[in-house]
């Protein structure tokens, strides 16, 4: 990240109005434009299953097909307008067509190519066409873990799938296609976006899904059983979230098979997230130094062990692959001085929320004052609740501390919070869209340790009105942060 002092929004692709990398997310640019901010954070952009997660993909590469916008392929000439509402598969399938005649609808087209999507196969390779099929062979077994599959297909037996990949070219060619053009939509978005000074500040989740192309064909990598059935499973032990802990149900890495490849898989994860973002945040940091391992069998999170991972040596090959690539590290919860000790080692900038700093002691390391300057400061994230809702609900000792913190018995929330977090001395100070707007709990994102109602939280553009943009540029520009 720059040296100076920058304002971000963390807002998903999915909480667009319509959700996708079509017109509402070129408007989004210029809405962070006008308010002075210079970076948009967005959650992971992976194919999620779904309940739609997007820290349970089924994939760590593919990028998720669900946000292509219809009317971006309008309006770049290769789809018809009464086209616009049809379902995925069958609009890609019309778009592939046209593509491989030879271009789309306009006379001066000049985008996706049927050349374009055989570099970018080719380019892929090493992790598209396990994704494809994997994707087909889900779809045929309606949505069912590979697990369950018949065993010549749940091996990843070769002749059994070269056999498949032959009777099934034209859907295995059509899902590549899709994921061609989710990363030339997003590269048409990330042109925009850097060009008006904004960085895209990307998240990486540590773990990946059992139910993925990456455990499927990879077994190998993951600690699983002679029958691929997982031995432990990830998660982090009772802390603020949950008294159970959290029982993520992830596979754990083998990660002395991961580290003797050279880590390649890795490698290959986060050059595709190199190409998307800016600035990529690694969730769950400390899971690179000792992770939660929870025997496979247990209900809960709360009889696990820390094993120990080879951060250090996985961290080294990645700034020596990717030394343009900013990292910063999700550091919450329990924190130990190993794990502090490897970020130090790598000057990754941590996390600071602003929803954590009151109704503790002075050492609280969330409040402003305890703050590193190499550090990225929120109000909330994904995972909190809005800071108005989190106001609403505090217990009456953390508001005390708050109201004696401010000076004000009746703090205008959350623009309040908005101000400390901006006037800290963090580097870069994000914001979620949702406090911006001043929504209570009505719009939280996700509530941790839950599985039902989470990541359906869209914005509307009534939302923001002028007012609310002229009033968190003032925010911007009065802590020094200001992108002009």
């Amino acid at each position: 990240m720059t040296q100076a002092r920058q304002a971000g929004v963390l807002m998903h692709i999915t909480s667009l109005p319509e959700g996708n990398l079509g017109p509402d997310a070129y408007r989004f640019v210029d809405t962070l434009v006008e308010m002075g901010v210079s970076v948009w954070q967005t959650l992971p952009v992976n194919q999620p299953h779904d309940d739609q997660s997007p820290y349970q993909s089924v994939s760590a590469h593919a990028g998720h097909s669900g946000m292509i916008s219809a009317r971006q392929l309008l309006k770049d000439g290769l789809c018809l307008p009464n086209e616009v509402t049809m379902p995925l598969p069958s609009l890609m399938t019309k778009v592939m067509f046209r593509v491989q005649s030879g271009g789309g609808l306009t006379v001066n087209f000049d985008g996706l190519t049927w050349p374009g999507f055989a570099r970018f196969c080719q380019t892929q390779q090493y992790w598209l066409e396990d994704f494809a099929l994997f994707l087909c062979l889900r779809e045929q077994h309606d949505h069912q873990s590979w697990h369950s599959w018949p065993q010549a297909y749940r091996m990843h037996d070769h002749q059994a799938l070269q056999a498949y990949s032959v009777a099934n070219q034209e859907k295995l060619t059509l899902i590549k296609f899709t994921q061609y053009v989710f990363f030339q939509q997003w590269a048409q978005l990330k042109v925009y976006a850097n060009q008006r000074g904004i960085q895209l500040f990307g998240d990486i989740p540590i773990f990946v899904a059992y139910d993925s192309a990456d455990v499927w064909a990879h077994p190998d990598w993951f600690k699983l059983d002679a029958d691929l059935n997982m031995t432990v499973v990830a998660g982090v032990p009772p802390d603020y979230f949950s008294e159970t802990g959290q029982r993520w149900g992830n596979p754990h890495y083998d990660w002395q098979a991961m580290q003797a490849d050279g880590f390649s898989w890795w490698l290959g994860r986060i050059d595709i997230q190199s190409q998307l973002f800016d600035v990529l945040r690694i969730d769950h940091f400390r899971g690179l130094q000792a992770a939660w391992e929870i025997p496979a069998h247990e209900p809960t999170a709360m009889n696990g062990a820390w094993q120990e991972a080879p951060g250090h040596a996985l961290l080294q090959a990645i700034r020596q692959a990717y030394p343009q690539l900013s990292l910063v590290a999700e550091d919450l919860g329990i924190i130990t001085a190993d794990v502090d000790a490897l970020r130090h080692a790598f000057d990754l900038p941590g996390m600071k929320i602003l929803q954590f700093a009151f109704g503790g002691g002075e050492d609280n390391p969330y409040l402003p004052e305890n703050i590193e300057e190499n550090s990225v400061a929120y109000t909330g994230t994904h995972d909190n609740d809005t800071t108005l809702g989190w106001y609403q609900a505090a217990p009456e000792h953390v508001r005390n501390h708050l109201h004696y913190y401010l000076k004000q018995e009746h703090p205008d929330m959350p623009n309040a919070l908005i101000q400390l977090t901006f006037n800290s001395i963090a580097r870069l100070a994000i914001v979620p869209i949702q406090d911006i707007l001043a929504l209570d709990s009505q719009s939280r994102m996700n509530m941790p340790g839950t599985t039902e109602g989470n990541w359906r939280w869209r914005m509307q553009w009534s939302q923001l009105t002028d007012e609310k943009k002229q009033s968190f540029r003032q925010l911007v520009e009065e802590s020094g942060r200001l992108h002009v």
